[in-house]
């Protein structure tokens, strides 16, 4: 009877300790997960092949626990881009992350190396086309009414096509909300990968001036800009792919393709878009400041800076580049968990 009771005794403390112990992680992975950033990745995805390298980062920044992707976007409608971004999402293990594609109003420009040909014949990926997908306003629509009040970070290193559509868009089966009004609720901040400071013409913003002027003159949240002078003393890649260790990688095949193709990149990629990465997923410190005022963009798309301008910021170079680039180069070199 004795051994009956000990028996039984034994039983509780373990099944009470065995409570304890899953209460405490299940608190662990909630506070683990309230800190986590929770990004969507905005990207045209084909004129240049840095976007490979900022969604590796985007994976590699995931896998180290500091964000959640909600969605990754296109903001070109190019025949492939759907498969290409689900290429990349299914090689980190991630198949299952929504994708949307303009099925409109996005420009048809691409890649002229045809790399994004190549991910989408040789590698795994279940959208096959973009018409499998839904249009970007409605998946930010949705993702947005979801969340948490102020707990999305946007990163965009494409056009801002999307965003200009998100902001005019009218109530629907998702909020009540207008896009503004959801903008303003739901999102913590946008990085954009776009201008040239303190003046000049950068590509991401003068290909849809209109979306450009309209996003940056009524976006509610504060912004952070990238801009063409930061990535441009960035070269990567070379690492990469001369990494014997990595095969089978599209991430690898895209930078082998395409740095033999053109001179200029002999010594790696200039890496506009995996900066705007690092800055979401980590912030600005330690490898940068920020200048507080507001993009000013002219009808042709140039842009110069508002030093009187409040809530908008532009990075300024604290760490030397050459500090950044080998950083980024060993999280392009990051491998699926």
């Amino acid at each position: 009877m004795q051994s009956i009771t000990n028996k039984r005794y034994i039983l509780i403390l373990f099944a009470i300790c065995f409570s304890v112990n899953f209460s405490q992680a299940q608190r662990k992975q909630k506070n683990l997960n309230s800190h986590q950033e929770q990004i969507i990745f905005d990207s045209d995805m084909g004129p240049d092949y840095d976007d490979a390298g900022a969604i590796t980062l985007l994976h590699a920044f995931a896998d180290e626990g500091k964000l959640k992707i909600l969605a990754t976007v296109a903001s070109t409608r190019y025949e492939n881009v759907a498969a290409v971004l689900n290429v990349f999402n299914t090689y980190f293990h991630r198949p299952e992350i929504p994708i949307a594609v303009p099925h409109k109003n996005g420009l048809l420009l691409r890649d002229w190396q045809h790399w994004t040909d190549t991910l989408a014949a040789k590698y795994p990926h279940h959208i096959k086309g973009n018409e499998e997908v839904p249009e970007p306003v409605t998946l930010y629509r949705k993702i947005l009414s979801a969340a948490r009040d102020t707990s999305v970070s946007i990163v965009t290193v494409g056009f801002l096509t999307n965003l200009a559509g998100l902001l005019k868009s009218p109530p629907d089966q998702y909020s009540s909300l207008s896009g503004y009004d959801l903008v303003k609720k739901k999102v913590k901040r946008l990085v954009s990968m776009g201008g040239r400071f303190p003046s000049g013409r950068e590509f991401n913003i003068d290909q849809d001036a209109a979306s450009s002027i309209y996003t940056c003159e009524h976006w509610p949240s504060p912004v952070w800009f990238s801009g063409f002078e930061i990535g441009l003393k960035i070269k990567t890649g070379l690492p990469l792919i001369h990494n014997d260790s990595i095969q089978n990688s599209p991430v690898k095949d895209v930078f082998r393709i395409c740095i033999p193709l053109a001179a200029e990149d002999s010594a790696g990629r200039k890496s506009w878009d995996e900066t705007a990465v690092l800055v979401v997923a980590t912030g600005y410190s330690p490898y940068y400041t920020l200048k507080e005022g507001r993009i000013e963009i002219a009808a042709d798309g140039s842009n110069t800076w508002n030093d009187s301008g409040k809530g908008q910021f532009h990075l300024v170079e604290k760490w030397p580049p050459e500090k950044v680039q080998d950083l980024i180069n060993g999280l392009m070199q990051h491998q699926p968990k």
